[in-house]
């Protein structure tokens, strides 16, 4: 799974990254957790263009009665996105690339619990495969607009922490993750283990 990130850059190390004009300012955040709002890169759909817009991380889907149901959506699996209900319409319309400088995993017994940093070597700056939806409060009418990491079974180098780990988005596939018409399956496939920098948070 992943349930928490860093994202320490700055607004404008996302603007060259990922080629946007306009980044919202934020403050940089070394320790994201589920709720908080963040970047996140998604396609507008009449221009074509990319944008950053600030989500709040828990995906809500449209039919859902309370915002808190977006605590059960912090991750959707890879191998289920077209068929479960709070995924299927958002992985088929609106996909998402969530920048990061790294994310955490835990491993140990209870109250010996290692934090492992888990980063891209030769990437400081890289990104999750993501999804976003809009939701709206039917008694007060306000409207929230959500995201959720794509998690699948993981790779060799994470396995000893973990049996889950976040789809890392390589930059060549940016714009093909973020097209809903392009086929995004195989870049759901596990990232190379070697690539990967682990180290004691």
């Amino acid at each position: 799974m992943c349930g928490r990130y860093d994202l320490s850059d700055n607004p404008a190390a996302i603007r060259a990254k990922f080629r946007v004009p306009v980044v919202p300012a934020y403050s940089p955040n070394p320790d994201l957790r589920p709720t908080n709002t963040a970047p996140v890169v998604r396609r507008l759909q009449k221009s074509q263009e990319r944008e950053v817009a600030m989500l709040r991380w828990g995906l809500v889907p449209i039919w859902a009665k309370e915002l808190k149901f977006g605590a059960r959506c912090i991750n959707a699996r890879a191998e289920t996105l077209a068929s479960t209900p709070a995924f299927r319409l958002a992985y088929r319309k609106r996909r998402c690339l969530v920048p990061l400088n790294a994310f955490f995993e835990w491993s140990g017994e209870k109250g010996h619990r290692v934090k492992w940093r888990i980063g891209v070597r030769e990437e400081p700056l890289f990104a999750l495969a993501g999804l976003w939806e809009w939701w709206q409060d039917r008694e007060s009418g306000d409207g929230v607009v959500s995201y959720t990491i794509v998690t699948r079974a993981a790779n060799s180098a994470i396995a000893p922490l973990h049996d889950r780990m976040p789809v890392i988005v390589r930059e060549a596939d940016y714009a093909r993750w973020l097209d809903p018409q392009a086929d995004a399956q195989p870049l759901l496939a596990p990232y190379d283990a070697d690539a990967l920098r682990i180290e004691k948070a």
